[in-house]
C-alpha cells in the first residue's frame, strides 16, 4: 500500500489589492467554496470557507467568485492540506467587475422591434386559424343540395371536397405551428433583453489565490475572513425555586445567545460558535492628549458648521454612546405529559484567561437577514438567598429578590432576563455584568403577602432664629409599616431618601426620632438609606424617618432628583 505524504499549506504572503499582476504562465482554475465554520462575536464574526479541488503540477491561480462583499479583505487568511508540497502565494480580493454601460434607448428599440415581429406572427396565426375554422365548417355542411337544382353531388366530387378541406386544415395548422415556434424564440430574445435592461451588479466578491504544487494532488484549503454585520446578544432565563420548610431556595440560570447576521451570505449547515471577544474595540487602549489649564482666550470668529475648541475637547474625552440594538423578546412555554422530558442541547465551552468561546453541538443554519436565532449555551444551578425589597417613597409594592454567588468561570455579560418563580413566568429584568465570585441580585416580581405602607406624619416649612429670623426650614417625618403575611420568616429591606446638600449654606440633618438605618449610601448613591431586618411570620414593624433642611432666609431652595 502506497502512503501519500501530507503537508500543511500555510499563507506565505498576504497581499490584498484590486489589481495583481499574476505570472503569464499561471493557469486560472475556477474554485467553489462552501462555508464550514462561523464564530460570532458581540460585534462581528469570522467565517471559514472550504475549497476542495484537484490541482495540477506547477503554478495555478484559484478563482472563487462566491465570497461576500461585506468581508474585510485585510483579514483573508488561507491554510489547508494537500497530498504533495503546496505553497500559497498572494491572496487577491477583487471587487466585482463593473458591467459595461447599458444603452437603454437602443435596448428599448430592439425590444420594440421584436414585439412588433411577434405581433405580426400573431396576426398570421389568427388568419390561419380563421381559414382552418372555415374549412371545418365547410366539411360539416353536406355536399347534397349544392347543385344547381339541389341534387346530391356524385361521390367523386365528395372525395375532391374532402381532400380540399384536409389540405386547407393541414396548411393552416402548419402555418400556426411555424408562427408559434418563431414567437417562442422572440419571447426568449425579449426576456434576455429585458434582463439586460434591469441587470443588477454582481453581489459577490472575487478571491484569487496563487498556489504552486510540486505534483498533481488533491488539496483542501480553508479560507478565513472577518465580517462586521453579525453579532450575538446574551439572554438569560432565571428560574427560582423558592423552597419549602424542608428545601432551601435554589436558582437555575440558563445562558442563551441570540445570533443575528446580515452579511449577505447564508450560513447553511455550519459549525457555529459564539465568543466573548469584542473585535471592534481594537487592540489597545485609547491614547490621551494633554489637558492645559489657562485663562480664557478671546474666541475667534468661526465659519458656520465648525466645531469650537471646547466642543472638540468634549468630543475627544467623552466616548460616543454605544447604540443598543433592538432585541426581540421571546417567551416559549410548553406543557408535556409527566413522563416526557425534553432538554435543550448546550454548548461546549473553551475558556481561556481572557475570553470564552461556546461551540454549538451539531450543525446550524442561519440565513442572511433571516432574523434572530436563540441558542442555549450554558446553565448553572446555585443556592439563593431570598429577601423582600421595597422603596415605598416611589412604590409600596414589596418585591422578592434572590441573590447568589456567581460560580461560573466565564463572566456573565449584561443582558435581558426572563424571570420564572416556582415555574410561573413573572416578568423580565436585566442582569449586570458580573465576574466569578461576584454577588448577583435579581428581582422575581411582587410579593403580595408582604404589605408596605408609608405615611407622612409631618411636613412643616417655617423659619428659625431666637429673636430675628435668620433662616428657613423644611421639616418632614414619615412612618413606614411592614407586615409579613407569610407563615415563615423572611428578610426585609426598605429603602428611603435623605436629601443631600451640595452647598455649605444648605444644612441637612436627620432627626433623633429616626429609626437607625442599617446601611447608608447603598449602591454608592448618596443619601439612599436602608433598613433591613428578619420579619417573623405575621410580624408588624414600624420604621420612623425624619429630617430637617435649613437655608438662608433670602434664598429659595428646592429638592430635586440628582442629575
Amino acid at each position: 500500500m502506497r502512503t501519500i505524504a501530507r503537508c500543511l499549506a500555510t499563507t506565505s504572503l498576504v497581499l490584498v489589492t484590486t489589481v495583481v499582476a499574476s505570472p503569464l504562465w499561471a493557469a486560472d482554475v475556477d474554485a467553489t467554496s462552501s462555508i464550514d465554520t462561523v464564530t460570532v462575536y458581540p460585534d462581528g464574526a469570522t467565517v471559514t470557507r472550504v475549497i476542495a479541488l484537484d490541482l495540477a503540477s506547477g503554478d495555478s491561480t484559484l478563482v472563487a467568485k462566491d465570497f461576500p462583499l461585506s468581508l474585510d479583505p485585510s483579514s483573508l487568511r488561507v491554510e489547508g492540506e494537500a497530498g504533495a508540497k503546496l505553497t500559497i502565494g498572494t491572496i487577491d480580493a477583487r471587487p466585482p467587475r463593473a458591467a459595461p454601460p447599458v444603452n437603454l434607448p437602443e435596448l428599448d428599440q430592439r425590444i420594440e422591434a421584436l414585439r412588433d415581429q411577434r405581433a405580426d406572427l400573431q396576426g398570421a396565426i389568427d388568419s390561419a386559424a380563421a381559414r382552418r375554422k372555415f374549412a371545418q365548417h365547410f366539411a360539416e355542411a353536406s355536399p347534397a343540395g349544392l347543385g344547381d337544382k339541389g341534387e346530391a353531388r356524385p361521390i367523386t366530387e365528395w372525395r375532391a371536397a374532402f381532400a380540399a378541406v384536409a389540405e386547407e386544415i393541414a396548411t393552416a395548422d402548419a402555418a400556426i405551428r411555424d408562427a408559434a415556434r418563431k414567437q417562442r424564440e422572440l419571447d426568449r430574445q425579449i426576456a434576455q433583453l429585458e434582463a439586460d435592461r434591469s441587470a443588477k451588479p454582481p453581489s459577490k466578491l472575487e478571491v484569487r489565490i496563487d498556489v504552486a504544487s510540486a505534483a498533481a494532488t488533491k488539496a483542501t484549503l480553508r479560507v478565513t475572513y472577518a465580517v462586521r454585520n453579525a453579532r450575538w446578544l446574551p439572554l438569560y432565563d432565571a428560574r427560582l425555586d423558592t423552597g419549602a420548610k424542608d428545601r432551601k431556595p435554589q436558582l437555575e440560570l440558563v445562558r442563551r445567545a441570540e445570533v443575528t447576521q446580515s452579511t449577505g451570505e447564508d450560513w447553511s449547515n455550519v459549525t457555529l460558535g459564539v465568543s466573548t471577544v469584542r473585535i471592534a474595540r481594537g487592540g489597545s487602549a485609547p491614547e490621551l492628549g494633554s489637558l492645559v489649564a489657562q485663562y480664557p482666550q478671546v474666541p475667534k470668529p468661526m465659519a458656520a458648521g465648525s466645531m469650537s475648541d471646547s466642543a472638540r475637547l468634549r468630543s475627544a474625552l467623552v466616548p460616543a454612546p454605544a447604540a443598543e440594538p433592538a432585541q426581540a423578546d421571546r417567551l416559549q412555554q410548553f406543557k408535556f405529559g409527566a413522563s416526557t422530558t425534553i432538554e435543550e442541547q448546550e454548548t461546549t465551552a473553551e475558556i481561556g484567561g481572557f475570553q470564552a468561546t461556546f461551540k454549538i453541538p451539531g450543525r446550524v443554519s442561519l440565513g442572511a437577514a433571516e432574523g434572530a436565532k436563540s441558542l442555549r449555551i450554558a446553565s448553572m444551578s446555585v443556592p439563593a438567598d431570598l429577601a423582600v425589597r421595597a422603596a415605598p417613597v416611589l412604590d409600596p409594592t414589596a418585591f422578592l429578590e434572590a441573590s447568589f454567588k456567581q460560580t461560573d468561570d466565564t463572566t456573565l455579560l449584561p443582558g435581558k432576563v426572563a424571570i420564572y418563580r416556582d415555574g410561573v413566568f413573572v416578568g423580565r429584568g436585566k442582569l449586570s455584568a458580573s465576574a466569578k465570585d461576584d454577588i448577583v441580585r435579581l428581582g422575581f416580581g411582587a410579593d403580595d403577602k408582604v404589605k408596605v405602607e408609608r405615611a407622612v406624619l409631618k411636613r412643616n416649612e417655617g423659619s428659625a432664629g431666637l429673636l430675628v429670623t435668620t433662616s428657613k426650614t423644611d421639616e418632614r417625618s414619615f412612618k413606614t409599616t411592614i407586615r409579613n403575611g407569610h407563615d415563615f420568616p423572611i428578610r426585609v429591606a426598605v429603602e428611603d431618601q435623605l436629601p443631600v446638600s451640595e452647598n455649605e449654606d444648605i444644612v441637612v440633618e436627620m432627626l433623633p426620632s429616626t429609626t437607625s438605618p442599617t446601611a447608608k449610601d447603598i449602591r454608592d448613591k448618596r443619601g439612599v438609606l436602608e433598613w433591613s431586618f428578619d420579619a417573623k411570620p405575621g410580624e408588624v414593624k414600624d420604621i420612623n424617618f425624619a429630617w430637617r433642611v435649613r437655608w438662608p432666609k433670602d434664598k429659595s431652595m428646592v429638592i430635586v432628583p440628582s442629575g
